[in-house]
Parts: C-alpha cells; structure tokens; sequence
C-alpha cells in the first residue's frame, strides 16, 4: 500500500490480521494534534486504527528506502552479461527479520486460539 491511497483507504474499510500484541506509544504535541486532525477529518476512523494504518504504509515504504549496498558476490547477470551483486546494506537483512518475526507472531496467535 502507498501513503496517497491510504485516504482512499479511510474512506472505505481497511483489511488485514490483526497480532495479539499492543504497542504503546507517545506522541509529540505535533505529531499528536496532526493526529487529532485526521481524526476529525475522518470521524469513521479511531485514533488507533489511524495510527495502525499510518504504521503500515510507512513500514511498507521504509525497505524502499533503504540504500543499496554492493556486495562482492554474484547473484546473477543481466541481459546484457554484466553481473549483478548481492545487495549487504538493510534490505536483505530487514526482509529476513520481517520473515522471521511474522512466522512468530503468526505462531503466537495460532497458539491463542
């Protein structure tokens, strides 16, 4: 999901498992007002589910962010021959830790029920 679809989203239902774990966070006066304003601003929406919603398309976006980083292995070559190297920056290690912490979280909940 991207950030410009998320209002799109708000004004409909949003979808996906919800974890049995609670986050608590604190908020700057800001951050914390900007939030208020959505809020009036779509009054079908709680504090929380903005919150969750916001949390998603920005953890969704932030692997995009990250750098790539040249490693010295091969992975594979393009059409034209020139090889292409494995990427040693955040995105390979963040998708692996993205992998192994769904599969707990997903445990976890199985477990609940």
């Amino acid at each position: 999901m991207e950030l410009d679809k998320l209002v799109e989203i708000w004004q409909t239902e949003a979808v996906g498992d919800l974890t049995d774990e609670e986050y608590k966070v604190r908020l700057t006066i800001e951050d914390a007002a900007r939030l208020e304003a959505l809020a009036e601003l779509f009054p079908r929406r709680t504090r929380e589910q903005l919150i969750s919603e916001l949390m998603s398309v920005v953890l969704h976006e932030i692997v995009g962010r990250f750098h790539y980083v040249k490693g010295s292995k091969v992975i594979t070559h393009d059409e034209d021959g020139i090889p292409e190297f494995e990427d040693v920056g955040y995105t390979p290690r963040y998708l692996k830790l993205v992998r192994k912490h769904t599969e707990r979280l997903a445990q976890a909940k199985n477990q609940a029920s």
